[in-house]
């Protein structure tokens, strides 16, 4: 029996077999498989798609083909691999397996989509061209977002700027601006009042000071006279002021008053009032 395949393997025998086909003409493969109407046909044509993938996906890990010769044969590899999804839709069709959901997906496994590209694949070395590597870096992610608890961790009183004044520095900047704010003011206001003079226009009277009180004036509404500090202006409060003798005197009888309805009985508090009256108080 061996010996018989060993005869079949000669050079020979490979030659008379090809004499013998000569004459019979080779079945291609339809250009549609909407045109094929057989199964085990649709069959044997998707078996002879998935050996071309095969074979040329093997011929593109080779990265010294050059990049034209790779991106020929990346794009063969799509074509044929569409063409592999339009048979296996076709046997479908014919009753046969699903091979789209149950089908190794071993070719499919073997290349990679941009993202953002669905459909084209790239194979072998030619991830690895010019201008294709790019696509497949991925960017850097975008930086956390804080929750609003993690943003209030930071805020104090000097974010609101309360101690602003702690170092010492601004508070003097902050007054030497102040007193040439207030001579420039100064020196503005004498200039234009001289310029009036020169004119001849008369100078408005100085508005009056309508807080200002006369030692002279009398407190005629019953307001107590409050007198400040030595240089300072005396003011007329024409309310009156309980001092905090009376303040304290009201805050005892109040509480009394909240004591007695807390804990004393209707019958016990007319009696006080009775006795109350008696004494005249």
């Amino acid at each position: 029996m061996a010996r018989n395949a060993e005869k079949a393997m000669t050079a020979l025998a490979r030659f008379r077999q090809a004499q013998l086909e000569e004459g019979k003409v080779k079945e291609r493969r339809p250009f549609l498989a909407s045109e094929c109407n057989e199964l085990p046909k649709a069959e044997k044509w998707r078996r002879q798609i998935i050996g071309e993938i095969s074979k040329k996906v093997a011929q593109i890990q080779n990265a010294g083909l050059g990049e034209f010769r790779i991106r020929d044969l990346n794009d063969e590899i799509n074509k044929l691999l569409r063409e592999k999804g339009h048979w296996e839709y076709r046997i479908k069709e014919l009753g046969g397996p699903d091979y789209a959901r149950i089908g190794p997906k071993m070719l499919d496994h073997e290349g990679k989509e941009v993202p953002g590209n669905r459909g084209y694949k790239y194979f072998g070395a030619a991830k690895d061209l010019p201008g294709v590597r790019e696509l497949f870096e991925k960017e850097p992610l975008p930086p956390p977002r804080k929750t609003r608890a993690e943003l209030m961790k930071a805020i104090d009183a000097e974010y609101y700027g309360y101690r602003d004044e702690d170092d010492g520095i601004l508070e003097p900047l902050e007054q030497e601006h102040e007193r040439r704010v207030i001579a420039e003011a100064v020196e503005k206001w004498k200039m234009e009042r001289e310029a009036r003079l020169a004119r001849g226009e008369e100078e408005e009277e100085e508005e009056v000071n309508i807080y200002a009180v006369n030692d002279d004036e009398s407190d005629e509404e019953g307001g107590k006279e409050k007198e400040g500090e030595e240089g300072q202006q005396k003011f007329i409060a024409h309310v009156p002021v309980p001092s905090q003798q009376e303040i304290e005197e009201a805050l005892v009888r109040r509480k009394k008053m909240e004591l007695l309805q807390k804990y004393a009985s209707e019958t016990l508090m007319a009696q006080s009032e009775e006795a109350k009256t008696l004494l005249g108080l």
